[in-house]
């Protein structure tokens, strides 16, 4: 019995060895690990270079996130329907460009007759002349040795656009698209002037008509464009403001939106829109006395707030609030007197937080 005990041990060594002393086959597949099975990019597919005379660019998904770069192209029109890392334009003339929302900066040189609807992180051009530009922007727009340049509020919409401004981390309130800073000024001379207010991105870039891009189905109406149109620093049409702060909730954008058309129904103007994370210290600076009822909110994530303009804008805030999202807390200006200060407290406070 001893016997047979100490064979059965003897042969399980000798197995447990030749395991270990295994020779890998010859024929045996490699082994594959997960940076060898992404798909190889070739730089080509993200690049638009001395292109004459024809309609191009890139459906959604075909960019996904990646840097892409347009060079020496003349007479063309380009739509870039996806979100990027980054985007540079070099010495392009008299083209009409779409670019879906970069993620970081959008960069234009030696560039000349373009006409752009970009959506971006940083906004900067180089020793470019005349050119229009439907802008959302993140951070304050720089021209520098830069002439004729013309801006506009972004104006668009297709299905996938809106998860794309999340892919890309851009918030659709947060669009400084007429605060522009000019690098190199010249006196007496003014290098940028807003376009009209009645003016729309397709009579600039005209929709694609190329049967690739007929899938894409794209509007620029105003009440559907995915970031809301606001005058920025065009003059008001009255001294009265409105505050309105939306906190932080599954229906904080949506909200947002329906205050917007409902006040845009009754001919209110939409001034200007911020998305920010606050504390409470934060709070008791903008919302002051009524700031104890709002602290609690700040925790579940950033604030949305919309500056209205208008003969009235107070009151009418107000009844929209009160009747349409009674069921949640929302900051309204008391008055008419308060509004002013309503407005210059969050805003500064906002610009003061993003580096403005």
């Amino acid at each position: 019995m001893g016997c047979l005990f100490s064979r059965k041990s003897k042969e399980k060594d000798r197995e447990r060895k030749k395991k270990k002393e295994k020779v890998p086959d010859a024929e045996e597949e490699p082994k594959q690990y997960s940076w060898d099975q992404r798909e190889k990019i070739d730089v080509k597919d993200y690049m638009l270079v001395q292109v004459k005379d024809q309609t191009v660019g890139r459906l959604p998904s075909k960019v996904a996130g990646e840097q892409f770069v347009i060079q020496e192209c003349e007479n063309c029109n380009i739509y870039i329907f996806d979100h990027s890392a980054t985007i540079t334009i070099d010495d392009c003339t008299n083209c009409r460009i779409f670019l879906g929302p970069i993620k970081g900066s959008v960069f234009f040189r030696n560039c000349t007759d373009c006409k752009c609807v970009v959506a971006c992180q940083q906004f900067r051009t180089r020793d470019c002349k005349k050119m229009d530009i439907f802008l959302c922007c993140a951070t304050q727009p720089i021209i520098e040795s830069s002439t004729g340049m013309k801006f506009g509020c972004f104006q668009y919409y297709y299905p996938e656009l809106g998860y794309q401004f999340k892919d890309a981390g851009l918030s659709i309130f947060n669009n400084n698209w007429s605060n522009i800073h000019d690098f190199t000024p010249v006196a007496d001379e003014n290098n940028w002037t807003l376009l009209p207010e009645d003016a729309l991105p397709q009579d600039f870039v005209p929709l694609p008509d190329l049967e690739e891009f007929k899938s894409v189905r794209i509007s620029t109406e105003l009440n559907r464009s995915i970031v809301p149109v606001t005058r920025g620093h065009r003059q008001k049409n009255s001294e009265e403001l409105c505050l309105v702060v939306f906190f932080a909730g599954v229906y904080t954008t949506a909200n947002a939106r329906k205050l917007i058309d409902e006040m845009a129904a009754k001919d209110f103007a939409l001034v200007q829109t911020k998305e920010i994370s606050m504390r409470p210290d934060d709070a008791n600076r903008v919302f002051k006395e009524k700031a104890a009822d709002f602290i609690p909110l700040l925790q579940q994530g950033p604030v949305v707030a919309l500056e209205f303009n208008g003969d009235g804008a107070v009151e009418a805030c107000q009844n929209i609030v009160s009747t349409v999202f009674s069921a949640s807390k929302v900051f309204v200006s008391e008055s008419k007197s308060s509004a002013s200060q309503d407005v210059d407290n969050f805003y500064n406070y906002a610009d003061m937080q993003m580096g403005m």
